[in-house]
């Protein structure tokens, strides 16, 4: 019998939206490419892939197939609220990618409205520091989980 893998909020996103090509169809509608043709040119993805992958985020509300063309019928696609809040953590992969794999030279350079190069960090609300491993605790909800793992069964029931 296979483990129970711990219960995680990372797991069900990417189940949703960790593949590739999800990602990269967030990238472009993002960056206000809508229609197939386009994200299909921007991302390279396989036609069938493509619209395998816009059906699902469709379906999962992350993104709206709008019609801009009655004859021929055409649909364009656009960014819902749920989209919107992805948007942190493409930002978080292009720093982190801009960081370790573009050798100095990142592909896409943001400029903030303050006129300034934005810089990804990641803040806690309440006090504005820098969240970081060492700053953070985790805290466990899931029922039969620890911070390790499981929580062992003993014959008299699960371990304290």
């Amino acid at each position: 019998m296979k483990a129970p893998t711990r219960p995680c909020s990372i797991a069900d996103a990417l189940a949703l939206v960790g593949e590739k090509y999800s990602l990269l169809v967030l990238r472009e509608v993002l960056l206000g490419v809508r229609r197939f043709a386009g994200i299909a040119r921007n991302t390279g993805a396989p036609r069938d892939v493509l619209t395998s992958r816009l059906h699902r985020l469709v379906d999962a509300g992350i993104l709206e197939k709008v019609p801009y063309s009655e004859r021929p019928q055409r649909f364009e696609y656009r960014p819902t609220p749920a989209a919107h809040e992805l948007h942190p953590v493409l930002l978080t992969l292009m720093a982190w990618g801009d960081r370790h794999l573009s050798g100095g030279n990142p592909p896409i350079v943001l400029e903030h409205s303050c006129g300034n190069e934005f810089v990804m960090r990641a803040v806690c609300a309440c006090c504005g520091e820098e969240a970081t491993t060492g700053s953070l605790t985790p805290h466990v909800e899931a029922p039969g989980w620890t911070t390790t793992g499981p929580v062992e069964e003993t014959a008299a029931g699960p371990a304290a």
